[in-house]
């Protein structure tokens, strides 16, 4: 199998990001067998999936972006001088496509931000600590979306790992508790719902638009970030973990009493708590309730056995 073939698919679908397999098997000379074995490999690793149907074909995500660093500047540099001296030699389209999209990437890279939204009275970095260029990629893929009010076809993942082909009409993005949502009316179960941008595997935009249906802030089910249960909670706060609990508890609810950091609160006992608790290390420990420390303390004990 030809390495040199999967990548000008991959691409070409970069450039186009839709495809036809008789198309890419003329154009290699390969049978449209083997191009779906290359699209299996590339599925891998890249959202690229196969849609049925008259306007079906080879599709790559319009969120995905080659990730910044996929090559260094010097190897950048270095690819597009070889493909301007093979120009010269062989005076092909081809070369000078590849070159452009060489050149544009670098581009890309130079000017690359992670801030979604306009500026205005907020302004959001939408971006993770880890690959902020997909996942900012995919916010200004809905924004656009939520503007000019076009359908999504997205590929999304359950909490349980399974995989489903949406239509989604867009209606508003939530920022809750870390975690990036969209609110929107879903072509499937006829009827608005919350999906998290996280489990958004891939993403299309359609050239169908939609009417915005009305809604209220009430209709949101924020109760899905709730809990029924809630408990009164006592921690001590070391400086390690300060910073991070003043974001979390507020540092309304923060006192320093004898040289050391208390927090009182009053929290939703869900499944976040511990987690929450565990991330923040050794630098916040639960003085009460004991039922608490004691979950706390098992999920410790649960993580350190994973190192052992």
């Amino acid at each position: 199998m030809k390495f040199s073939i999967l990548l000008a698919i991959l691409f070409e679908l970069l450039a186009k990001r839709k495809l036809t397999a008789p198309y890419l098997a003329e154009k290699h000379e390969i049978s449209t067998r083997t191009v779906y074995r290359y699209v299996d490999l590339l599925s891998a690793t890249v959202p690229v999936y196969v849609k049925q149907g008259r306007n079906g074909g080879i599709c790559i995500s319009d969120n995905y972006k080659l990730p910044v660093g996929f090559m260094t500047t010097e190897e950048y540099e270095a690819a597009i001088e070889a493909l301007s001296a093979m120009y010269s030699q062989l005076p092909q389209e081809r070369f000078l496509a590849a070159k452009r999209k060489l050149s544009a990437q670098v581009k890309s890279e130079a000017r690359e931000l992670t801030l979604s939204g306009e500026i205005g009275n907020i302004l959001v970095d939408g971006g993770t600590w880890g690959d902020t260029r997909n996942f900012s990629e995919k916010i200004r893929l809905v924004e656009e979306c939520l503007r000019e009010k076009l359908v999504l076809e997205i590929e999304y993942h359950s909490r349980t790992g399974e995989k489903t082909q949406r239509k989604i009409e867009p209606h508003v993005l939530v920022f809750k508790q870390s975690v990036w949502y969209i609110y929107a009316f879903c072509h499937k179960q006829r009827d608005f719902r919350l999906f998290r941008l996280g489990r958004i595997f891939s993403a299309l935009k359609t050239e169908e638009t939609f009417r915005k249906r009305p809604f209220a802030r009430e209709d949101i089910p924020l109760s899905y970030w709730t809990s029924e249960r809630s408990v009164d909670a006592r921690f001590e706060i070391s400086e390690s973990a300060f910073a991070d609990a003043q974001d979390w508890l507020g540092v309304e609810n923060m006192q320093l009493k004898n040289g050391k950091w208390y927090a009182e609160v009053t929290l939703p006992d869900d499944e976040t708590l511990v987690r929450k608790i565990v991330s923040l290390g050794a630098g916040m420990k639960v003085l009460s309730p004991e039922a608490l420390q004691t979950r706390v303390a098992q999920a410790a004990r649960e993580v350190a056995l994973l190192y052992r």
